[in-house]
């Protein structure tokens, strides 16, 4: 999870990541830096994001994310 959280941090810089659970709802993140986060996740957890989970619910919080990166480390 630390790993997830410097790398949002590293996309937007300045926002709680870890209590936030409106990040696509409030814009934080818009769609260059799904596309951002999508490649950092895919080589930072070797996973690979495709587009089905490419919905909101998914992105929402940091603990949405990670539960996403999680469930596709099993598959």
């Amino acid at each position: 999870m630390e790993e997830l959280l410097e790398i949002l941090e590293g996309i937007a810089p300045g926002e709680d990541f870890e209590n936030c659970t409106t990040l696509i709802d409030d814009h934080i993140l818009d769609s260059f830096a799904i596309l951002s986060l999508v490649s950092e996740i895919e080589d930072t957890f070797d996973v690979e994001v495709s587009p089905a989970e490419l919905i909101p619910a998914n992105f929402n919080s940091a603990k949405s994310l990670w539960e996403m990166i999680c469930r596709l480390k099993e598959d």
